[in-house]
């Protein structure tokens, strides 16, 4: 019997291979081979790497744990095409080559455009991304084509209607984004409904943070279920949703593959009783006092170092709802690298006084210079 919808029958955990066990700069690949003899035994089939997960060595991976062990028809695997390197119509077919080539592959099952939003949407259309998706379909080289995406609802809903070719579209969609005012996970998964799309979920524990929750948020998880994981609360809501391929889990080691199979090798959707659990949840997360900081930018005009202030106070903000240090401290990394880091601050004061929100923006730098750059 044919699916009803693309994906139907794909077991509802993909395999992530953005955050892979590692030795120093390599990939443990013997350790991420036993993670996906454990994960295939159970059924699961979804891998889903990119051309700039670990400088390639993502892709690597993928054919040395996957595609030279098992017979291609029992796996299905993804990999997407960065628009933002790309220099002229020509290096696609070079990069979608070089993804092949790694992987030990001679087709993708899925093929994304990687990263979509506004921006990228007008650089897919100058560059024909889209015919050259289609052509590698028509070539047999990918077997179907979507986006992953990263912005508005209104956006999404413009490139969904203009490319109607489009077969499935990858969001980020778990229970701390929900409603959340920025990623709009709702909202763009009701988009994605709306024009019958079928959805492939990534960071259903927001890139680990909803795994390390503060005390009070893992009683209420542990009060519930005691033998439950606090992650699996995050992926079970994310895979409970309707029209999905798959629900991705960035694994990084043998422990969290074996926690993540043992409650969805025999899914069962949150029952109404543990939904009310995740709304307290969220409750108490919105409760947790944070930064003010609205994104305005007003403060970045005026300040003589360039700092991203915002981008160092969302850190902070994460840090304090999620206690994801690791997460954290990758996040003040990134906000920093183009920019001044807090510890730069002259103490001026333009930024203050550009302020709408009245946030003693050089007391808070003081504290992010003390945790994140000790």
């Amino acid at each position: 019997m044919a699916d009803k919808y693309l994906g139907e029958s794909i077991k509802k955990l993909g395999f992530g291979l953005m955050r892979l066990p590692m030795i120093g700069d390599e990939v443990d690949i013997e350790q991420v081979k036993q993670m996906v003899d454990v994960y295939m035994s159970k059924g699961f089939t979804y891998f889903d790497t990119a051309y700039v997960y670990a400088g390639g060595k993502s892709e690597r991976a993928l054919g040395e744990a996957v595609v030279k062990r098992y017979p291609r028809d029992s796996f299905v695997c993804a990999s997407k095409l960065p628009l933002w390197d790309l220099k002229d119509r020509e290096s696609m077919e070079a990069i979608f080559q070089e993804s092949l080539d790694r992987a030990s592959l001679t087709y993708y099952d899925f093929y994304l455009l990687h990263s979509m939003g506004k921006e990228a949407a007008q650089k897919a259309e100058e560059f024909g991304a889209w015919q050259f998706l289609q052509d590698l379909k028509a070539q047999g080289r990918i077997r179907h084509m979507g986006f992953s995406f990263h912005d508005k609802p209104e956006v999404l809903d413009d490139i969904l209607t203009k490319h109607p070719e489009a077969e499935f579209v990858q969001l980020q969609i778990n229970y701390a984004d929900w409603e959340s005012e920025n990623v709009q996970s709702r909202a763009c998964y009701e988009v994605a409904r709306k024009h019958q799309k079928p959805v492939i979920i990534m960071e259903p524990v927001k890139g680990g943070s909803l795994a390390t929750m503060p005390e009070e948020i893992q009683k209420v998880f542990k009060a519930a279920e005691p033998e439950m994981s606090v992650p699996s609360w995050a992926v079970r809501f994310a895979a409970s949703l309707e029209g999905l391929v798959t629900v991705l889990s960035g694994m990084s080691s043998l422990e969290q593959l074996n926690d993540n199979v043992s409650y969805m090798e025999h899914f069962q959707p949150l029952t109404a009783e543990e939904r009310g659990v995740i709304d307290r949840a969220v409750e108490i997360l919105k409760s947790i006092p944070t930064i003010p900081c609205t994104g305005c930018k007003y403060c970045v005009d005026g300040c003589p170092q360039k700092i991203n202030i915002p981008g160092i106070f969302s850190t902070m903000n994460n840090f304090s709802l999620y206690n994801n240090r690791a997460g954290a401290q990758n996040s003040y990394g990134r906000v920093t690298r183009e920019g001044g880091k807090a510890s730069d601050c002259l103490q001026c004061g333009n930024c203050e006084a550009h302020c709408p929100q009245h946030i003693q923006i050089i007391e808070t730098l003081k504290q992010a210079a003390a945790i994140f750059e000790q």
